[in-house]
């Protein structure tokens, strides 16, 4: 599992191509990785020039042969990585005009697909790169985008270190702390706003609370998971799935209730007042256990069926939750009070 290609292909490589490329994986020292990198350029190239020897031998079969060596210029070699000159004449001098025709070819085709993958690259670096306030993006809607978002970014821009950049590669602790600063306090301010519409709408606040509050928080943790899953990442996105509803339950719960009770409040408790908290735990736990049982059943893969069975998962374990807390399989939450002018 350490290379997700290999694991999903595993009968297209032959032994050594699939060592040299777990080799690379970062399980194995840099100096591993680029050596084994290396090899794999090599082997390669050398594939490709027996394919255009094996064509010309196939040419020279053919009787083709006198017309070939006739017109046949010295072709350039490229053995172990490095450029030679005019070197490994097939037969003397027969069908060199067509292995320099293919070896033109491949390298065409090698510059094409390396103008594309450029391409590609620029254009994802331009899409998922962060905004800044200075360079507006390309396309109307990128445009508004960034025109809605303009005081926001510039204020982050400002105040939080962009490690990607040389000049503040040692800074990524500073990143690390403002950064956890600020979504503490877009979390505060998305809480208040959260329980404010809940209690205008008359909707209990653990439902506020299972609903458009965990979709607020785990959206980025969603598109983290989906930016990794494309990578060919897969078990860092499960990783990060699970890892996440772990440090927010042990930190982001346990971390506020330590403050209250030992600095603010010092012996003081803090009360729960949701009586349906236990059936909700549990449905969490079955739906984490079901989580874990179908990607065993899947096979450690990660597919539109596992996709589809997830979300439907979700949306019993949310059904569920809000007919528990408005009280239709059991009484576990008083009636809201009205309030008396």
């Amino acid at each position: 599992m350490v290379d997700e290609l290999l694991s999903a292909y595993p009968h297209q490589l032959s032994f050594s191509e699939a060592g040299m490329r777990i080799m690379i994986t970062s399980h194995f020292s840099p100096r591993t990785r680029l050596t084994m990198a290396s090899r794999m350029l090599i082997n390669e190239r050398q594939r490709v020039i027996n394919t255009s020897e094996t064509r010309v031998n196939q040419h020279i079969t053919n009787g083709d042969s006198d017309s070939a060596a006739a017109r046949a210029p010295e072709r350039r070699g490229l053995e172990n990585g490095r450029t030679g000159g005019a070197e490994r004449g097939l037969n003397g001098r027969c069908g060199g005009q067509e292995v320099l025709e293919t070896e033109n070819e491949t390298e065409n085709e090698d510059n094409d697909n390396n103008e594309n993958d450029g391409g590609e690259e620029e254009e994802e670096e331009e899409d998922e790169g962060p905004l800044v306030p200075h360079r507006p993006p390309a396309g109307v809607c990128n445009k508004m985008k960034w025109l809605l978002c303009w005081p926001l970014c510039l204020l982050l821009f400002l105040t939080i270190p962009n490690c990607a950049k040389p000049r503040w590669e040692r800074w990524f602790m500073v990143s690390f702390v403002t950064s956890t600063m600020w979504i503490a306090g877009f979390s505060y301010i998305m809480v208040w706003m959260v329980t404010v519409i809940g209690y205008t709408l008359g909707i209990p606040d653990v439902i506020m609370g299972i609903t458009f509050l965990a979709a607020g928080t785990s959206v980025p943790d969603c598109m983290a998971s989906l930016i990794v899953a494309r990578q060919g990442l897969g078990d860092m996105a499960i990783s990060n799935s699970i890892g996440s509803n772990v440090f927010d339950i042990l930190v982001g719960l346990g971390l506020p209730w330590l403050l209250q009770t030992l600095c603010i409040d010092y012996g003081s408790t803090i009360s729960l007042n949701s009586r349906g908290l236990i059936f909700s735990v549990a449905l969490l736990l079955a739906s984490v256990f079901l989580t874990v049982l179908g990607v065993h059943l899947n096979k450690w893969t990660l597919d539109r069926r596992l996709g589809l069975t997830c979300l439907l998962m979700y949306a019993v374990f949310v059904c569920f939750s809000v007919l528990i807390e408005f009280n239709v399989f059991i009484f576990v939450n008083l009636p809201m009070c009205r309030e008396i002018l």
